[in-house]
């Protein structure tokens, strides 16, 4: 009888198996990007200035992106001057907001990777996407005042 990851003992989760699911989501991701003339980092940062609810200003940008990425802000910053040269942001006074052709890019990568999200994440019960979500959390608020403390 063949074993699948389903029916095996499943692995404890560590930070290596979080870092291997973390790449694989993103390798799928950052293949899709390509295609477009986008990186990962460019998508951070077109996604904070196209969810926020209010106009920000490349600093509010920069702090936005470096508390998901933990990214250098002057990298952030460059980030952001290339999606202003790519034209996907523009600058309006003090805040950059997205253009047309900025949302269409976040759109349209969306549409591409939406499939290919519920294609991984289909098919997992909900009560282990609720204690995965609990711990990821819980790692997450950990790590961040483990760093905040090594900064400090």
């Amino acid at each position: 009888m063949t074993t699948t990851a389903s029916t095996a003992t499943a692995p404890v989760a560590d930070a290596r198996a979080l870092a291997l699911a973390h790449y694989a989501a993103r390798s799928v991701l950052e293949y899709v990007l390509a295609r477009y003339g986008a990186t990962f980092q460019q998508q951070v940062a077109l996604r904070a200035a196209i969810t926020t609810e209010t106009p920000q200003t490349s600093d509010d940008l920069i702090t936005q992106v470096q508390g998901s990425l933990k990214a250098d802000p002057a990298d952030i910053r460059a980030t952001l001057d290339e999606l202003l040269a790519k034209q996907l942001l523009v600058a309006d006074g003090a805040h950059l907001r997205p253009t047309d052709a900025g949302r269409e890019l976040f759109a349209a990568t969306g549409a591409e990777t939406a499939p290919i999200s519920a294609r991984i994440w289909g098919g997992i019960p909900a009560e282990d996407l609720t204690a995965a979500g609990r711990v990821l959390a819980l790692v997450t608020e950990r790590a961040n005042a483990e760093l905040a403390a090594l900064t400090a």
